[in-house]
């Protein structure tokens, strides 16, 4: 069936977002499920999606002797690429600066004498956009910079300007340390913050488009959800401030508030990490391409692949491409390798059939840990071993 007008229009404005604009500046996937259900152990080779690299390096943690960064965008790979040149060539209070605090006035010479230690790509980035990190009169964080930190960025000032109750509440809410304190705080929030120009702004598909969400995944979630892509949403919202402990939930303090705090942040940016994951950065690689091509090219074998949720898309628009990746990943699969997936939808459907012949899941170990997903934008996750 032809695509309608604004369908394609719809389309249009997603490429050019993501052929332009660095998308994710902090990973939206939580790692902890992710290491939980992967069991990455020694001498595991990893293939995953970049993103913005946080969970790439959390992994190192697990000593894997390989972890395989690959993305289409360039800028997220170069994002990676910075945060690995702060390990190897700065301190953990210099790391933090950048990516705990979100930027400061020392960042631009610290990226200076270190520059030189990144690939030319992303070098050449990093010189036109430092001013990412550098504090403004609006304290534009790094986290507010990006095409999804653009949206946080706009949904803060809309707080400060128009719902300064709501924003007041935002600290109580980060600093419950009971579930009770957690709900109560939230049951405050929540009405205020449900009104016409919240619900506008999240079912606009240009901010779905900036967040990183294509017009398939939106179809998806109007589909799968009783309550559409707003219900959708705001049952997750509800779901994750009122369910796993906010003083764990690192995720979204970062775009409450444009930085994490050493207490409650990633697990690459804790200081007793650090040395860790610097003593282990020679396993991690970053490749600008497609996964088939990867494939193709560094055929593996691979233990696990963490392919977030980018088959959504494969599946609506490109069977074909979809078909040819995962004779890819079988083709480069260790016996019985582990695939993880993320999905806005609620099953595997997204998966072609002839693939799902070859693949074993585990619903019974995933369904559970959705209550724990600190993030909660996907509408379901799924383990999978090569049969």
């Amino acid at each position: 069936m032809a695509k309608s007008l604004g369908s394609r229009v719809q389309d249009a404005f997603f490429r050019f977002v993501h052929g332009n604009r660095l998308i994710y500046n902090t990973c939206w996937e939580d790692p902890r499920l992710d290491r939980k259900l992967l069991g990455i152990a020694p001498g595991a080779q990893v293939v995953v999606i970049t993103s913005a690299g946080d969970n790439a390096l959390d992994y190192l943690l697990d000593d894997p002797a390989g972890v395989a960064c690959v993305d289409l965008n360039f800028r997220q790979n170069a994002l990676l690429e910075l945060k690995r040149a702060l390990f190897r060539h700065a301190s953990h209070a210099e790391l933090f600066l950048f990516f705990g605090d979100g930027g400061g006035a020392r960042c631009a010479a610290i990226y200076k004498a270190l520059r030189g230690d990144l690939p030319d790509y992303a070098r050449e980035f990093w010189d036109k956009n430092i001013d990412y990190f550098k504090p403004g009169r609006l304290s534009r964080s790094f986290y507010y910079h990006g095409a999804s930190g653009a949206v946080a960025f706009a949904f803060s000032r809309v707080l400060s300007a128009v719902k300064p109750g709501v924003r007041r509440l935002i600290p109580e809410l980060l600093a419950a340390q009971t579930p009770e304190a957690q709900r109560r705080a939230f049951d405050a929030i929540e009405p205020a913050f449900w009104d016409r120009v919240s619900r506008w702004l999240v079912g606009r598909p240009e901010t779905m488009a900036l967040l990183g969400v294509p017009r398939p995944q939106i179809e998806l979630i109007r589909n799968a959800h009783p309550g559409g892509l707003e219900g959708f949403v705001r049952d997750k919202v509800r779901q994750v401030f009122t369910g796993p402990p906010m003083a764990e939930n690192y995720f979204w303090r970062v775009y409450l508030t444009g930085r994490y705090t050493r207490a409650c942040c990633p697990e690459y940016l804790k200081e007793a990490n650090f040395p860790v994951i610097r003593d282990r950065l020679d396993a991690l690689s970053t490749h600008t391409a497609s996964l088939s091509a990867f494939l193709a090219e560094h055929p593996g074998p691979y233990s696990h692949f963490i392919l977030l949720d980018h088959q959504d898309w494969l599946a609506s628009n490109a069977p074909a491409a979809l078909a040819e990746e995962w004779e890819r990943i079988f083709d480069s699969a260790a016996p019985a390798a582990k695939i993880l997936m993320r999905t806005a939808g609620l099953d595997v459907s997204f998966v072609p059939g002839a693939a799902r012949d070859r693949l074993r899941f585990f619903p019974e170990i995933t369904e559970p840990l959705h209550a724990a997903d600190r993030v909660g934008t996907y509408g379901s996750q799924h383990l999978a071993v090569v049969a």
